[in-house]
Order: C-alpha cells, then sequence, then structure tokens
C-alpha cells in the first residue's frame, strides 16, 4: 500500500459507498482509508485520519457536503475534495468551489472518469465534470461576493502551472524565456497563457499585470 494515496469516502447512501470502495481497491494508485455517512462524521474521520483526498456527496442528513467541506479545509487545508452530485447544476458546482473542493463530478459518470478526476486533483489540478464549463463557474463565481474573495477563487481555479506561468507573465516575460526557465516548449507556455487569461476573463497582458498586482503576486513598481 506503500505510495497509494490515502482516501475517505463521504456518502450517506452505504450502496454507493460500497460500489466507491470496490472502484477504488482496483486502482494501483489509491486506498480507501475510511467511510462517512454524515458531515460531522466526514469532519470527525479526516481530523482523525488526515487523508490525501476525500469524496464528498453534496447531499448529507445533517449538513450539505458543501457545509462540510468548509468546515474539513478550514481544519485541513491540504485535503484534497471531490464533490459528488447527482445534478450538473451551477449553484452547486460555483457553491463547492467556493468552499474549497478542487472538483464536482455528477455521480452518473463513468469510473474511468472517476479516476480521471481523483488524477486531477491528485496532480494539484481542478476537475468539473458534465455539461457545465469552467467558464461558466467562473463567470458565476464573477458575480458573487465582493471584488477580493473573487479573485482569490478564480487564481484558485487554475493548475498549479498556470499559476507559474501567470506569474511569470505578469513580470514581464517573453514566452521563449518562460519556456527556457520551466524547461518546456514556447508552444506549451502560449496554451498555458492562453487558458489562464480565458479562465481568468483578461484579455490583455496589462489586464493581467493589473489581476496580479491586486493579488500581490507581483509590485507594480516594476513597471514604472
Amino acid at each position: 500500500m506503500a505510495g497509494k494515496s490515502r482516501v475517505i469516502i463521504v456518502d450517506d447512501h452505504p450502496l454507493f459507498r460500497d460500489g466507491l470502495k470496490s472502484l477504488i481497491a482496483r486502482s494501483t494508485k489509491y486506498e480507501t482509508v475510511g467511510e462517512a455517512g454524515s458531515g460531522e462524521e466526514a469532519l470527525q474521520l479526516a481530523l482523525e485520519l488526515t487523508p490525501d483526498l476525500m469524496t464528498m456527496d453534496v447531499s448529507l442528513p445533517d449538513m450539505s457536503g458543501i457545509e462540510a467541506t468548509r468546515k474539513i479545509i478550514q481544519a485541513l487545508p491540504s485535503v484534497k475534495i471531490l464533490m459528488l452530485s447527482m445534478y450538473q447544476n451551477l449553484e452547486y458546482a460555483t457553491d463547492a468551489f467556493k468552499a474549497g473542493a478542487r472538483g464536482y463530478i455528477v455521480k452518473e459518470a463513468t469510473s474511468d472518469r472517476l479516476i480521471e478526476a481523483m488524477d486531477a486533483l491528485s496532480q494539484g489540478e481542478h476537475f468539473l465534470d458534465g455539461q457545465l464549463s469552467g467558464d461558466m463557474v467562473i463567470r458565476h463565481l464573477c458575480g458573487q461576493g465582493k471584488e477580493g474573495s473573487v479573485q482569490d477563487q478564480g487564481y484558485a481555479l487554475l493548475s498549479p502551472r498556470e499559476q507559474q506561468v501567470m506569474r511569470l507573465v505578469a513580470e514581464g516575460g517573453s514566452s521563449r524565456s518562460i519556456a527556457e526557465a520551466l524547461q518546456v516548449s514556447a508552444k506549451t507556455v502560449e496554451n498555458h497563457r492562453t487558458n489562464l487569461m480565458k479562465k481568468l476573463d483578461v484579455h490583455s497582458r496589462i489586464e493581467l499585470v493589473r489581476y496580479a498586482a491586486r493579488l500581490g503576486l507581483i509590485d507594480l513598481e516594476q513597471w514604472k
């Protein structure tokens, strides 16, 4: 079992937990270390076992999975939570990401798709399945809450590599210089830049610079 990511399954339906546990048991990368049928039980189990990843049902008997996620992330910020839902619901997906979840997937997804989502979270990325696009969720986030929290959430939706490229672009790096620094191709850097600007809904380098400055990622003095 050495090297496997440790998973806690949270769902109030034992049959669904059993099915998910069987799927995880067939994987070479994950192992189930606990299961919970309520939000409070999930929180206590997470504190006790400190898992790498948790699958979380949106609907739980004592609190919503979103509220449970918020409490768990407050106590254990490094835990990666994949939200599972019966519905392709924009509100649920948005609230899940705001609460700190790293992924949102519908329960009717295939086994391969579920493992793909877990892989994405394990690699530090976010995952969104179904007919909801990442752009839809980001736009919905941008229409809610205070400006600062929206900016932070938008940045959190970027993959670690996209965050890295964003900072380097905002600091004035060219595609070639960034490619050399990251040991990737210039085309890869350009693809990352296109994707991250789309996610953040910024349309020029100067907008990206201003965005990064508002987050405190760069010092605008260097541009004067």
